[in-house]
This record gives structure tokens, sequence and C-alpha cells, in this order.
């Protein structure tokens, strides 16, 4: 900012504080408009998810965040204070239905919200008014509570204990710290995710990559020389429990059944499309479980029981199982073995999306076509495309041969499942829904909320490419 300020040159003035807060924020609020406005033009063919982001401030109100995500972008669209009818169902149920028709319920294939939030209630009203709107939650917030119950069991809880102690003893002394450092080469013990469980799991995957390195920083000349370091009781607790076999076993084993869950999460909160993929990835996940427990079964059922009891009663849509079995990577891969369970939900969603027999006219031979890959999903382009385009451009560029069931599979695949990816500035949505403020201020923090936000929705966007394209349906 100093740099282009520089080359004005001198005698430069800049605006007033009333044309910054007046003319130039509506030019910018306007620009920012135009580019929502382009975004709108590719959901009569995508389809978008409204995406209800909600949280309670440290004032104890209730805020939604309101988004709209579809695969060219994602936008911010306001921010509520719902504090006054957080729990009255009617009026939560009429502010989404306030804010479907906004973008038009036509155009919302999906809402993504808060489990928390009057969850049931809500669902089944959108449900049942809204015939061709889908309603799940967001699967990296339930992906962190199925980790959050992994770090409950006893003797993960003792494990992830046990190394905060080392991680304590590392970290508050500094020349401790850089001893560290100084074996594990600069890297760092401590991992920090976007929640605490998954920040749990990753400081255990970082502490058993610098296993051997700790070990011999204990052993080194500079630490057990040192009498402050090696005399010191609780250094020697800490010690014992790095030299502790039962430690490491228990760190290997915690690691070996959270990284399955935490690739699946970073591969639904990356901001692309990813509806298609979450089946799969949960059901590979499961599977490494029973593959890492196949000689106990004890522990194996207790793992999988949490997992189901999240993903079964939360998480898990009809979407979700239509978009696997229209993602081509998975309809075509003989390893899958779920396909057959999957396809009574996919027809659900078929007649949800085309409710009238006249719609599904020749839907079950375009199906047959697709899943026997005929006509043009048999070309070698489109065999070779299987594994490496996203699902819906995969779609588009070969599904002629099933123009009905091709326009389904766009708006379906083309749909995001977690809210995880997109960044947020908690304190301007504080200060928006503050009491002191009056209502012309409130109406500019919106404004500025409203550029703020979506500007940086826009570099992250920058920075995903996968995300920065349209589909369109000849």
């Amino acid at each position: 900012m100093v740099d282009a300020i520089g080359k004005c040159g001198a005698g430069f003035t800049g605006p007033s504080a009333d044309m910054l807060k007046t003319t130039w924020l509506e030019r910018i609020k306007s620009e920012v408009s135009l580019q929502t406005k382009d975004a709108e033009k590719e959901w009569a063919t995508t389809g978008c998810t409204i995406i209800a982001d909600t949280w309670i401030d440290n004032k104890s109100r209730a805020l939604i965040n309101f988004l709209v995500s579809s695969p060219s972008r994602t936008f911010f669209h306001k921010s509520v204070d719902a504090s006054s009818i957080f729990k009255n169902t009617k009026c939560v149920a009429d502010l989404f239905d306030s804010v479907i028709q906004d973008f038009g319920a036509e155009n919302v294939v999906q809402i993504i919200m808060d489990s928390g939030f009057n969850y049931a209630s809500i669902a089944n009203h959108i449900l049942q008014n809204y015939g061709t709107i889908f309603v799940s939650t967001c699967a990296s917030q339930c992906l962190n509570l199925i980790l959050e119950e992994f770090s409950k069991v006893d003797w993960v809880n003792k494990c992830i204990s046990q190394a905060q102690t080392i991680s304590k003893l590392i970290y508050n002394s500094v020349s401790i710290l850089d001893l560290m450092k100084k074996f594990t080469g600069g890297q760092e013990l401590i991992k920090t995710g976007i929640t605490k469980p998954v920040s749990n799991f990753l400081s255990l995957q970082s502490m058993l990559k610098q296993r051997s390195r700790l070990k011999q920083m204990l052993n080194s000349p500079e630490f057990s020389m040192n009498s402050s370091y090696a005399n010191n009781p609780k250094n020697l607790a800490c010690i014992a429990i790095i030299e502790d076999g039962d430690f490491w076993r228990a760190v290997e084993e915690s690691v070996a059944i959270s990284e399955p869950f935490l690739k699946v999460m970073r591969e639904v909160s990356d901001g692309k499309p990813a509806v298609g993929s979450i089946y799969e990835l949960m059901t590979r996940a499961k599977e490494s479980i029973r593959t890492y427990y196949i000689m106990d079964e004890s522990k194996c059922k207790t793992f999988l029981d949490i997992v189901d009891r999240k993903w079964g009663d939360q998480l898990h849509s009809p979407l979700h199982s239509a978009a696997a079995f229209l993602n081509p990577s998975v309809q075509y891969n003989p390893e899958i073995k779920f396909l057959v369970s999957i396809k009574e939900d996919f027809f659900k969603v078929i007649e949800k999306l085309l409710p009238t027999p006249d719609m599904r006219r020749d839907i079950t031979n375009q199906i047959f076509i697709f899943t026997r890959a005929s006509g043009m999903f048999g070309c070698n382009l489109a065999m070779e495309a299987r594994d490496t385009v996203a699902p819906g451009l995969w779609w588009e560029q070969f599904g002629d041969s099933a123009p009905v069931l091709q326009r389904v599979a766009i708006r379906i695949l083309s749909q995001v499942c977690s809210t995880f990816t997109f960044e947020k500035n908690w304190s301007t949505f504080q200060q928006i829904h503050s009491e002191k403020r009056n209502k012309i201020d409130k109406e500019m923090l919106n404004d500025l909320a409203y550029i703020n936000y979506n500007l940086r929705l826009t570099r992250q966007m920058r920075t995903k490419p996968f995300r920065n394209r349209s589909y369109s349906i000849r």
C-alpha cells in the first residue's frame, strides 16, 4: 500500500474518511457484487449449496454466516444474529426460507448446516417444503467429532496426555526447545490443526516421526550432562515416558486409526466439490481400521461403532450415495464393492430431482448406458479420464449419451460437503452485531464484512484452479 501511495507522487491527497465510508465503499461493494452475479450464471446447470455456518460468540450470541458455493466460486451472503430466535423453530425456518428465496429454490441442491443448530427440525422443514433440496451436516465437523470420540477412549486419552507432557517440558524451556530443534533439523513437535482433536492427532504423528531424534537428544551430552535438565523431577518423568515402549506403541496405534480420517478431512475441506468422494473415502477409512485390527475384534468394534454413530446418524445423506454412484472413478472401479448397497439411495435421489414421469422419461435406459459404459461413456478418452478429471467435468465432456442423467449428475457432483475450508474473521462479525452500534454503523460494517470476506474467498479460489471453472450443457 505504501508503495502504491508513493507512486502517486508529491502532493497526492487521499480520500476523506467520509468518502471512504460512502462513495468508495459502495464502488467496491458493487465490484464484488458483479463477481457474485457471474457465479450465479452457472447455477442453472450446476446448482449451488447454501452453507449455514453457526457459532456462539463470547457473549453467548448465536450468529449465522450464510455462504453459497458452486464450482466456480464460493461467496459470502450475509451474517445474521439469531440469538432471539435460536430456539424458535418457526422463526429459524422462516430465516432459512428467506435465504433460499434469495438464491432461488430451483437453484439450490443442498443446504449444509451445524448438526447442533436445531438441526432435525429445520432439516424436516426444508425437506417437506422444498422437494428437490437436500440437507446435510458439515462433513469436516462430523469427522472432527469422530476424532474427538477417538481421543476419549481411555488408552488413547492417556497417550495424548503423555505426549502433551513431553511437549510441555520441551516448549516451556527455551534452551530445551533450541536443543530439540538442533536434533530435529528445525522441525516442530507440536502441529496445529483446525480443531483441538485434529491438533492432538497431528502432534502424535509429528512426535512419532521424531521418536529417534528425541531419544538421541536425551542421550546427548548437552542434555544428560546438564544437571538442570537431567535431575529435574518433572524432566525425569518425561524421560521415562520417552523411554517407555508401551507409550510409543500407543502412539503408533493412535496414528494408525486417526490418519485415515485426517486424510478424509483434508480431501473434503480443500474447497473443491467433494460430494462424489465422501462415501468412498469413508468406506476406505473404515476398511483401514478393520485391516489394522484384524486380530483384535474388540478394539475394531470400539472404533467402528464411533464412526457408524457419527457417519450414519449425522452425516450420511442419500445425496452422498447418489454422488458416489455417478462418480466414474467409483462406478467403473472393479475393487468397489458397495455399489449395490447404494443403488436404492441413488434411485431415491433421481425420483426427488426428477419428480414427474415426464421428467424421468428414458432415464432407466440412460442409467443402463452409463453403468455399462456404452456410447461416449466407453470411448478411450472417457475411460482414461475416469480417475484424473473432476467428476462434474467428466460428465460435461462425456455424458451426452445420457442427456437427462447428465444434467442430474452435474448438479449433484458440483456440490461441496464441508464448511471448514472457508476462512473466518469472527471479530468482524462480532462488531457487526454489537448492541452499541447504531443502524448506520451496522450497515457500514455489514458492507465491510461482505467485501472483506468475499475478497478473502476470491484469494482462496485463485490458489485452487480446480474451482475456477463453470459447466455448460448444450
